[in-house]
């Protein structure tokens, strides 16, 4: 008896040890290879989007991944996700990481694993003034478009239980939808809506952002689960990028007074993965 409890104990320690092995991999298999591969929407302008003249995805994230793969010493590569994809992509070993308006919550972080947080905002909802809707109340039984496989299905269902919801594959879709009149409204986060509305041009007299935000979203990087060595390197990037004041400028090149989204001030920081709840 005594022998196979001694067995049993040596076999779970081997297993442990595997374990801690294999996710410690992840971070010298980067290196050696001599790239990351970040997983990106290249469709959530400023976050990530493709540049009409280069051709290349930019964007806040985008900029955030290059300073990580220059922190690595490795060539960053940008790979193109649905919403939907992200987070299969990342346990599947496709990707690297995320950076890709991942929004952190209780229900990701038994799948996968988060970096400092890197935005906050809230999600609201754009709607056509013709519609004679000005609150969330009134969306209750109206058919409201959103994107698949992001936190906005769920959260719009919880504020207004009766609301219609229909999805399509990118939020530029859905926003194009609601443009068709294929619905009443359309959930984005508050920054996405804002650089939307004001891609309306003259258009936009016509639509009106609901001031009720129906979240507030903690964004960040995801990481694959147990990968501490990553987690350590990316959170420490960002640490930096805090101190020097480059993260004030990042966040000033892609969200503030100068831009379509005219962000007056940054009110985050990059300090801590936790969130509410």
């Amino acid at each position: 008896m005594q022998k196979r409890l001694f067995l049993s104990t040596l076999v779970a320690a081997a297993a442990a040890v595997f374990s801690v092995g294999a996710h410690a991999d992840q971070l010298a298999d980067i290196q050696k290879k001599g790239e990351i591969v970040i997983g990106v929407l290249g469709t959530d302008e400023p976050n990530s989007f493709v540049d009409p003249k280069t051709r290349d995805v930019v964007g806040y994230e985008v900029d955030i991944g290059r300073a990580i793969a220059a922190k690595l010493g490795v060539k960053p590569v940008f790979k193109q996700l649905a919403v939907a994809a992200r987070i299969p992509e990342l346990q599947q070993g496709r990707v690297d990481l995320l950076a890709a308006s991942l929004t952190h919550n209780k229900e990701r972080e038994a799948l996968i694993d988060f970096s400092l947080t890197t935005f906050v905002t809230g999600q609201k909802v754009l709607v056509k003034k013709d519609s004679g809707i000005s609150q969330l109340s009134q969306l209750g039984g109206k058919k409201v478009l959103t994107v698949k496989g992001g936190t906005q299905e769920p959260n719009i269902r919880k504020a207004v239980p009766t609301v219609d919801v229909v999805t399509f594959e990118t939020t530029q879709q859905a926003f194009l939808a609601l443009q068709q009149g294929k619905g009443v409204g359309y959930v984005n986060d508050e920054a996405s809506l804002i650089d939307d509305f004001g891609k309306l041009g003259p258009a936009a007299k016509n639509y009106l952002i609901i001031p009720q935000s129906i979240s507030t979203e903690a964004l960040a990087l995801g990481i694959r689960k147990g990968e501490a060595g990553v987690k350590g390197v990316v959170d420490g990037v960002l640490r930096d990028l805090e101190k020097s004041g480059e993260a004030d400028k990042l966040f000033q090149k892609w969200y503030g007074p100068n831009t379509r989204l005219k962000f007056q001030s940054r009110d985050f920081k990059f300090v801590s993965d936790k969130i509410d709840g």
